[in-house]
């Protein structure tokens, strides 16, 4: 009787694993599909915004008499 019990925890120990398998390539399916390319969307964008501040701050810097 214990080895039926043992064989029914086993089993439900591998039913378990097989959905928590299942979770987790769902959710790196979902973050290659819809968090990766926004933040490197985003990530660009920022890396413009930060190169433009960097133009302006070059422009100010020529701009400044010599002492």
């Amino acid at each position: 009787m214990m080895n039926q019990q043992s064989r029914r925890w086993e089993q439900h120990v591998r039913d378990v694993a097989a959905h928590v398998e299942e979770d987790l390539l769902h959710v790196v399916t979902y973050i290659n599909d819809e968090v990766v390319p926004d933040i490197r969307r985003n990530g660009s964008q920022a890396l413009r915004r930060a190169a433009t501040e960097l133009q302006k701050l070059a422009l100010r810097m020529e701009d400044k008499p010599k002492p």
